[in-house]
């Protein structure tokens, strides 16, 4: 499937953020220790859901999912950036680069499908408290993850759809530090307006979709408190600040890359940079640090684990 009507080219070369030595010893510090930190958080999340019975609700269940995907995300393109940074031998192989691009559309589909389900999550908890449980009931969670899964798969099946044949005969740099359709679109033998034209369509379409079907949600719930008690609308707001940060913070970047594919400077490069390492370490900050019954269950985790240490 990936080797058919494909010429010369075997592997790309990326050329990363930066080509001064200083630089690179700056961003494999900084890469290193932000991805640890992704990896120890997001793990947090995902075992104090699973392990302590008071967060076996709808919202965690979703929060949980969430965490497993930011930690997934970044684990596709980080280690390799820092191993690329540590050895000075950026390349990957073509087959590389296309499963690369087809996990992290499924991965971002599937994000972009799940923060819509958390807004439904909270519409019900807010504006139908009393049926709360039973229309977020455990089948109805399910129906909703493995809706997003799904979705996400058809959304990078389709992109890759549209990719896979295109003949390359020759340039094989990538200006970014991982694969993407972008840049990987542009180094194709071929006149590729078209396909720029129906990658940013697809991708325009889910992204620019789902944001404006979860703002609208979000003002949907605030005038619907608001005209209950306008006295409920600050706290209403506090509870769904953190839901706005997140959905902003994750589609600000998307949008921008794939609804401008290609910018003439490299803002791309540093938005990608806030998508893999800034956004899953602040998802588990923004619903951890501002959530009691998170910070509870994590004191009574790590209580856990010191307990299970002194013990054994």
């Amino acid at each position: 499937m990936f080797e058919a009507n494909y010429s010369s080219v075997s592997e790309f070369v990326f050329l990363g953020l930066s080509t001064s030595r200083p630089v690179q010893y700056f961003l494999l510090a900084f890469s290193t220790v932000f991805y640890v930190t992704i990896v120890l958080g997001n793990l947090l999340v995902m075992f104090a859901v699973t392990f302590d019975p008071h967060l076996h609700s709808p919202m965690y269940f979703l929060l949980a999912n969430l965490s497993f995907i930011d930690l997934c995300f970044p684990t596709i393109t980080v280690p390799k950036m820092i191993s690329d940074l540590y050895s000075g031998h950026k390349t990957i192989s073509f087959q590389g680069c296309v499963i690369q691009i087809f996990v992290l559309h499924i991965l971002g589909g599937t994000e972009m499908v799940l923060l819509t389900a958390m807004a439904l999550d909270r519409y019900v908890a807010i504006c139908k408290p009393l049926h709360y449980l039973t229309i977020m009931s455990p089948r109805m969670c399910l129906l909703l993850l493995c809706g997003a899964w799904a979705i996400g798969f058809i959304h990078s099946v389709v992109q890759l759809a549209f990719v896979v044949h295109l003949p390359f005969c020759g340039p094989n740099e990538i200006d970014s530090f991982y694969c993407d359709l972008p840049w990987f679109i542009k180094l194709a033998c071929t006149d590729t307006y078209r396909m720029e034209f129906m990658v940013t369509a697809d991708s325009g379409f889910i992204s620019m979709g789902t944001f404006f079907l979860l703002i609208i949600s979000y003002v949907f719930i605030l005038v619907t408190i608001w005209k209950r008690s306008s006295g409920g609308l600050c706290k209403a707001f506090s509870t769904l600040s953190a839901h706005i940060t997140v959905v902003v913070l994750f589609f600000g970047p998307c949008i921008f890359v794939y609804m401008w594919p290609f910018p003439t400077v490299p803002v791309d490069k540093f938005l990608a940079i806030f998508d893999f390492m800034i956004t899953p370490i602040l998802n588990p900050a923004i619903y951890t640090l501002r959530n009691k019954d998170m910070k509870t269950a994590m004191r009574r985790l790590s209580s856990k684990l010191l307990s299970w240490r002194k013990t054994s």
